[in-house]
């Protein structure tokens, strides 16, 4: 039996949607915030949708969960739901939706593997989930943007930057030191995880998702699986886990 699965997955700043058949990714789309439930009935309306999975990172109204299932029959992913894994964080309730979705995909992707996600969006979150299906916890760090931010921000000189890729170690200058403060140090810190990770666990797979996976991606020569949609495969997972 094929199933249609739509997959929201609402962030900081835009929504991520996902249509799956069974495991396979069909659509993918990204619009912002207040066109959720516009979104939502076109694709509910060009897809026979069976069921539906919502992650957010922010509070979405009752109101606004009362229309989407009206829509289409919703699991609303928190730290209650059934997930494929063992969740040994010490405080589970605070553990975020994406990390959770993320570790869903490793356990069912990877099953009896150790693997280390490395999540580069706002934030830059490290996460593991060992050869036994244990989710163990990780590492919250800074995102790229939120570095160039509180450079700017935190100073009275210095200026609000856009990254860019292999800047040289030593700037010659305020800005390009400022990209080899943020850019080099990103990089030398995932390798240092990395590598801290690999002398502790046999055989480590390494995926690497998020906003700057492919900006990351082509500076980093590890050994990674770059994969953009690792957290909406994981929130697919977790729904057909659910069904």
């Amino acid at each position: 039996m094929n199933l249609m699965n739509l997959i929201i997955d609402v962030g900081n700043t835009r929504i991520k949607a996902a249509v799956f058949e069974n495991d396979r990714l069909t659509e993918h789309l990204i619009f912002e915030q207040e066109q959720l439930l516009e979104k939502v009935e076109e694709i509910v309306k060009k897809y026979a949708i069976t069921a539906g999975i919502l992650s957010s990172v922010s509070e979405i109204s009752q109101k606004t969960l009362a229309l989407l299932h009206e829509k289409c029959p919703f699991v609303l992913l928190n730290s209650e739901t059934k997930v494929p894994f063992v969740n040994k964080y010490a405080t589970p309730n605070t553990l975020g939706v994406d990390r959770i979705a993320s570790m869903a995909n490793a356990a069912v992707k990877y099953s009896g593997k150790n693997v280390l996600v490395i999540d580069a969006g706002t934030c830059i979150t490290y996460d593991f989930i060992n050869d036994s299906g244990s989710y163990l916890g990780g590492i919250i760090s800074p995102g790229i943007e939120m570095r160039y931010k509180a450079l700017h921000s935190f100073t009275a000189k210095l200026p609000l930057l856009t990254k860019i890729s292999s800047p040289k170690i030593t700037g010659d200058s305020t800005v390009s030191s400022m990209h080899s403060g943020v850019i080099n140090a990103v990089l030398e810190e995932v390798k240092g995880f990395i590598s801290s990770y690999e002398n502790k666990n046999k055989d480590l797979t390494i995926v690497l998702t998020g906003g700057d996976t492919n900006f990351l991606a082509k500076q980093l020569k590890s050994s990674i699986f770059a994969n953009p949609n690792f957290v909406l495969e994981g929130l697919n997972a977790i729904l057909i886990h659910n069904k």
